[in-house]
């Protein structure tokens, strides 16, 4: 490498932090005399640029622009988005339909990404399928009941969002135009069968056998006093952290490691450095704002309050998706058409942090306007980035807990304990590359 590209090299790697990560991967064990030395994995993704675009750019852009990165939970980063300018522009949507509006389409997101990465991503882990094509020539049933959720999820995206992929109704301050109270009410029936198809996919997962492994997680998630949090709520975590949206970049940072270039994300002081953000840690954290159904559903299965395999995550998800129907059905039942599709928004110089629970886990926003509500700076921190470390943890103890295996199945497992974390890595089925040294 010349001295010019290592002075570059920096600059492209800190940018890498802002893409969806995904694609291809690589691990690197090194094991001595039975004990694994040395675990490298590596995320590599070309620079998106998505936090320069931004700069420059009016504040009603970024939600549109935000929601590009990542096509399977762009109302993460929209909502974030809008929450940030929202706060930076000194409005707030009030409680009533337009709020409504926003936790349902959330939930429609919920249920098409937790669908898609329990049942198509993950469970031929579990099964022993490459892939969920695998599975449809041996159990139809099971895919078409992964098809009819997801395609569900996908509705409620269409008729609030404007369309599945990328939606476009959603604005700073609201909405473009508001869905008739009729097209809502017609998701009422769907759901219902939604919520029927949902308990029968946790008792399905439920029969799977998992990997024995568990760590004592640092969990880290949103949490609201009324609800499951989702879409807003406090920063909190299960060794006593309690913050506001703003204060998440006093408590959190991410760091530069050479052998990825995805930053990892850790905690600043006492509470880190690694951490975990997603479904274990929203369920840890907030077990007691889910419904009586789900809570049900738990304990048929054999989840506790809290859960530390991460392998059961697919158990999890399966309870958050039906946590999800049941509140779109809510949600669907008092929706009332608003007066207006948008609060007024007047243009201003300000800083705003936004902050919601994408189904792999926390999205960060934060950014600084001009007096004419024009982008100056931006800082969008994704979930991937936030677990990229407390992966590595993990795989560093699968690997010490499989030595056994032969290399193809130990392959597989380090696999399978990435899926664990998150639908945007496991979109490629057989992305690991896995090199193994042993003394």
């Amino acid at each position: 490498m010349t001295a010019a590209e290592v002075l570059t090299a920096p600059r492209i790697i800190k940018v890498d932090a802002l893409a969806r990560v995904e694609g291809e991967g690589a691990l690197y064990v090194r094991i001595k005399d039975d004990i694994v030395k040395d675990v490298k994995f590596r995320i590599f993704e070309p620079p998106r640029f998505f936090e320069a675009l931004l700069r420059g750019r009016m504040f009603w852009d970024a939600p549109d622009i935000t929601s590009r990165i990542c096509g399977i939970c762009p109302i993460a980063y929209s909502m974030g988005a809008s929450h940030a300018m929202e706060m930076a522009l000194g409005v707030e949507v009030p409680p009533g339909p337009l709020q409504t509006l926003r936790r349902l389409l959330y939930c429609g997101e919920w249920i098409q990404s937790h669908v898609l990465h329990t049942y198509l991503l993950h469970a031929p882990d579990f099964l022993g399928y490459e892939d969920a094509i695998e599975i449809s020539k041996h159990h139809p049933g099971v895919v078409e009941k992964a098809l009819r959720l997801k395609k569900l999820g996908n509705e409620i995206l269409e008729i609030v969002g404007g369309r599945a992929v990328h939606p476009v109704n959603t604005k700073v301050g609201g909405f473009w135009k508001a869905p008739r109270k009729a097209a809502i009410r017609h998701l009422i029936e769907p759901l219902k069968q939604a919520i029927e198809d949902s308990i029968d996919t946790i008792r399905l997962f439920s029969t799977f056998t998992f990997p024995d492994y568990e760590d004592d997680y640092t969990f880290v998630a949103m949490r609201h006093p009324d609800e499951y949090a989702i879409e807003k709520g406090r920063i909190v975590s299960n060794r006593g952290l309690d913050i506001g949206i703003p204060e998440f970049e006093d408590y959190f940072d991410e760091e530069h490691v050479q052998h990825s270039n995805a930053l990892h994300g850790v905690m600043k002081g006492s509470h880190g450095p690694a951490y975990m953000v997603g479904p274990l840690a929203r369920y840890a954290l907030n077990f007691e704002q889910l419904t009586p159904l789900c809570k049900d559903m738990a304990k048929e299965v054999g989840l506790g309050p809290v859960e530390r395999n991460p392998f059961k995550s697919l158990i999890v998800r399966a309870i958050e998706t039906l946590y999800a129907c049941q509140e779109a059905a809510r949600l669907a039942e008092i929706y009332e058409e608003p007066d207006r599709s948008a609060i007024e928004i007047m243009p201003r110089a300000g800083r705003g942090h936004g902050c919601t629970e994408a189904p792999r886990g926390i999205c960060y926003h934060r950014y600084d306007l001009d007096h004419e509500g024009r982008i100056l700076t931006a800082r969008i921190v994704p979930p991937t980035a936030q677990n990229q470390k407390i992966m590595e943890i993990d795989l560093w103890g699968v690997v010490q807990k499989n030595l056994n295996l032969p290399d193809e199945k130990l392959k597989w497992r380090c696999e399978q304990a990435i899926r664990n974390y998150d639908p945007c890595i496991s979109c490629a089925t057989h992305f690991l590359k896995l090199t193994i040294d042993r003394d």
